[in-house]
């Protein structure tokens, strides 16, 4: 125990070593359009060029290099401007640097004493988020993902009706209610498994052609819960669709809930900041004038002057936002922010572990804001967006918004025009949907086979195009459509260029199907 257990030289040397290591393999080849998106290889094949196993004597630096050279070259390259296949994407170079001081810092922003400068950062950045969706108070805490924060809302609802749950569980309370739309996020239903809820009792309510919640459907499903006995507690309005991209009225369904007394709680986290179509149903980039795009950012979120489509979130009881989709952040980066500011959070979460929140320490123990979270150990994932954040400013952050709706209405005119593809509806946000058709199947429209024989071209394209390693994107079934493309653009480093590439790499894949 005389000297240390750890050899500091070789470790930095190490570091460095790898550090050039990410920067060419991981940011630079990356985000090099010229590079495969991704290098294909079997399961099996894999595990033996990577040689898994743990053994009982560790390896020399060379060869861990190696194995990390390894770990980017087999990766998929989710920065890759030609990779569409989430609701993430591309690399933000000042977000990443957050991400890399957070891991250097190895710390848990539950105490201001152990993470004075992120708890500091956390409150700042929560605080911003609360004013745009319109409150001038409120709390928040940040998650790991948009499920564990739309688990969280749940659970704070259910403590604000009913405070002895936490207590004594939900033996005494009655049957609950929950609403969520048929296109709302999974999270809800596994939130009510989690909470012992039970999936039963979430209500699906009925959208309209677009994917929207119907309010008077709510109305009429709250009706009936009550009929049979049961206790309606929370709505879950989405903003952004994880599909189709849609927008629930808020407005309207807010007006539901104060009239029942129930939680108001908004997802916008399927598809990134709130932006969105009126009620209308007319695609968003239609309402906002291309001058906007340099003047104001675009962003309905960030911006003011388009705040009126997104009429209704102040209404709300709580909000997720996940800024690691469309803000590009990086993984993870979840909100969730509350309108209430009596300490819901804290009586909702809180025990006072003795060893953590001690009440007589000499600072303010109000800073000690880790109680809020079921968690105990939680990184600092305020970090990488208070440094983007200042890096590119409001402005910025809108522009980026923006710019992802420029490139959808690019594609979404090539869409229109070219022979074979098909759109599965008008997008309303950057979700834009579509089918390729191949000429052995054009003018079969109306045969019975047509549509069954449709539904197996993009899981055929997608495998070719995952075993070139050109590019990649999403397809799924959705109701009555069969397997349809869905691409999503929130790369910044997306060019008009990758769009036509895109266009034409499934043309080519999918012409001999």
């Amino acid at each position: 125990l005389d000297d240390p257990g750890l050899d500091m030289a070789a470790g930095e040397e190490f570091l460095q070593e790898v550090f050039q290591i990410l920067l060419e393999e991981g940011v630079r080849k990356s985000t090099d359009v010229t590079q495969k998106v991704c290098d294909w290889k079997e399961p099996q094949e894999l595990r033996e060029l990577l040689d898994l196993e743990l053994r009982s004597d560790g390896e020399g630096r060379e060869r861990l290099l190696q194995r990390c050279r390894d770990v980017l070259r087999f990766s998929v390259r989710t920065g890759h401007p030609r990779f569409f296949n989430q609701l993430f994407s591309g690399l933000d170079h000042h977000a990443l640097a957050g991400r890399f001081l957070t891991e250097t810092l190895n710390t848990s922003p539950y105490t201001y004493e152990i993470a004075p400068v992120l708890v500091l950062m956390e409150e700042q950045v929560l605080a911003k988020l609360r004013e745009f969706v319109g409150w001038s108070t409120g709390d928040g805490i940040f998650a790991p993902g948009g499920s564990i924060s739309n688990m969280l809302a749940m659970n704070v609802a259910r403590f604000w009706r009913f405070p002895e749950s936490r207590s004594r569980g939900n033996w005494d309370l009655p049957r609950l209610g929950l609403f969520a739309s048929q296109e709302s996020h999974y999270s809800i239903l596994k939130g009510a498994a989690l909470l012992g809820i039970g999936t039963d009792n979430v209500h699906l309510v009925q959208t309209d052609k677009r994917g929207k919640m119907i309010p008077e459907e709510l109305e009429k499903e709250i009706q009936r819960v009550k009929a049979e006995g049961s206790e309606p507690l929370f709505v879950c309005a989405t903003s952004g669709t994880t599909v189709l991209g849609a927008f629930d009225p808020l407005d309207a369904i807010a007006d539901v809930c104060a009239r029942h007394g129930l939680w108001l709680h908004v997802d916008v986290s399927p598809g990134g900041p709130w932006l969105g179509g009126g009620g209308s149903g007319v695609p968003l980039w239609v309402l906002i004038p291309l001058s906007l795009q340099a003047a104001w950012g675009g962003s309905a979120l960030l911006s003011p002057q388009l705040r009126h489509l997104l009429a209704g979130i102040h209404r709300s009881d709580s909000v997720t936002w996940n800024p690691h989709k469309l803000l590009m952040v990086g993984l993870q980066c979840s909100a969730f922010l509350l309108r209430d500011s009596s300490g819901l959070l804290q009586r909702c979460h809180g025990v006072g572990a003795s060893y953590l929140f001690q009440r007589d320490k000499f600072y303010d123990v109000s800073l000690d804001t880790g109680d809020k979270s079921p968690q105990c150990g939680r990184r600092a994932d305020g970090l990488k967006l208070w440094i983007l954040w200042k890096a590119v400013g409001t402005r910025g952050l809108g522009q980026r918004v923006e710019r992802a709706f420029s490139a959808t209405r690019y594609l979404f005119e090539q869409v229109k025009r070219r022979e074979g593809f098909q759109l599965v509806m008008e997008p309303e946000f950057i979700n834009l949907c579509f089918w390729f058709i191949p000429p052995s199947l054009r003018g079969q429209e109306s045969s019975p086979e047509f549509w069954n024989k449709l539904g197996k071209v993009a899981p055929a394209i997608k495998e070719k195009m995952i075993r070139r390693g050109s590019m990649m994107v999403g397809y799924q079934p959705h109701g009555s459509h069969v397997n349809f493309f869905r691409q999503i653009i929130t790369n910044p480093a997306v060019t008009r260029q990758d769009l036509d590439f895109f266009l034409d790499e499934i043309q080519e894949l999918g012409w001999d199907l």
